[in-house]
């Protein structure tokens, strides 16, 4: 069933209007007509079930049938802090890091990042990747639209994690595997969740000491080296079955 986000001043009591670029995607991607069924989402964890009761060239009027709490979310909000991949990597990051569960998305300059964004272009390519955020939320029927935060460098992610309950940053140098399981398991009951992945080179040892001087914790992700697309999207995996409710 087609899903759709809408803001909360778009929702009226029996009815819901939709406007902008998703009406031509209702119109004439998806060939709605009316009577035709969808979901609805507030982006703040309602959603509503709903027909298409009207359609225009301007917006799509919907009439709701029935509505809920989303329980879809994870408990904890997951924050990525992901070293800026080369190529068209972070692309890939964000769409599967949404179907994951991840909260937000914040892309770091680290050391040894070897892209370096344009202050020009930045702005640009920020929005692309919220859309493919907005993309993936609507594909794996997320009750929210993540946000991809602005780019930031190392010092400035450290800062924002310090708000956080918890912290964990994959490091091939830290201690075994009964730690790294002790570590995850007592992220239960945390509300805020930070993950810190490096860029192709890795984390600086720097790096590492000034995240675990700002309360993150180095833990192993096994005997295996995985490459920056893989580790976080693996953390990510973990988390969500580790903090998944019944």
């Amino acid at each position: 069933m087609p899903r759709f986000f809408v803001g909360t001043d778009q929702i009226n009591d029996k009815d819901i209007v939709i406007t902008g670029t998703d009406v031509n995607h209702i119109r004439n991607v998806l060939r709605m007509t009316p009577g035709e069924e969808m979901t609805v989402s507030d982006g703040q964890g309602m959603d509503y079930f709903c027909k298409i009761a009207e359609l225009t060239k301007e917006e799509v009027r919907l009439d709701i049938i029935d509505s809920w709490h989303s329980f879809v979310e994870l408990p904890a909000k997951i924050y990525l802090f992901q070293g800026l991949p080369k190529a068209d990597k972070m692309e890939l990051i964000i769409q599967k890091a949404v179907e994951l569960g991840v909260y937000e998305i914040v892309p770091v300059a680290t050391k040894r990042a070897v892209v370096k964004l344009d202050a020009k272009k930045e702005e640009k390519k920020r929005l692309r990747w919220q859309s493919i955020a907005e993309s993936a939320a609507k594909q794996a029927g997320r009750a929210l639209i993540p946000q991809v935060a602005p780019c930031m460098n190392f010092d400035k992610a450290l800062r924002m994690c310090n708000g956080l309950d918890a912290a964990l940053i994959p490091y091939e140098k830290a201690e075994g595997m009964q730690h790294a399981r002790d570590q995850v398991r007592a992220l239960h009951g945390k509300h805020s969740i930070g993950i810190f992945i490096g860029p192709e080179g890795g984390f600086e040892e720097s790096e590492i000491e000034a995240a675990r001087e700002a309360g993150a914790v180095p833990i192993t992700l096994g005997h295996r080296i995985l490459r920056t697309e893989t580790a976080g999207l693996t953390m990510l995996s973990i988390l969500m079955f580790e903090l998944e409710e019944d």
